[in-house]
């Protein structure tokens, strides 16, 4: 683990880290000045999400290292568990 994710790790106890992990589906969506990124993940059924200020290439089939947080969020009364990503690099 390198040092920087290590800091994050200790900072916040609810940060988990994934290592070379496969990205099934990458969405990307505007919403204002943000794109709204969404990741699927091989063997996860939990949407991963982040937010950039420009338009990134498809992360589709490629590995990725992800520092995240689960959170639960309400959508018309029904709430449902997706994990914001804080930190993500291709691995």
């Amino acid at each position: 683990m390198k040092s920087d994710v290590g800091k994050l790790l200790k900072k916040n106890e609810k940060l988990n880290q994934l290592d070379s992990v496969k990205v099934v589906s990458h969405v990307q969506r505007e919403n204002g000045d943000w794109i709204n990124n969404t990741l699927m993940l091989d063997g996860y059924d939990v949407p991963f999400k982040y937010k950039r200020t420009k338009k990134y290439s498809s992360l589709k089939g490629a590995p990725v290292n992800l520092t995240y947080y689960p959170q639960i969020e309400t959508v018309a009364g029904i709430e449902f568990e997706s994990m914001k990503v804080v930190r993500i690099r291709r691995s």
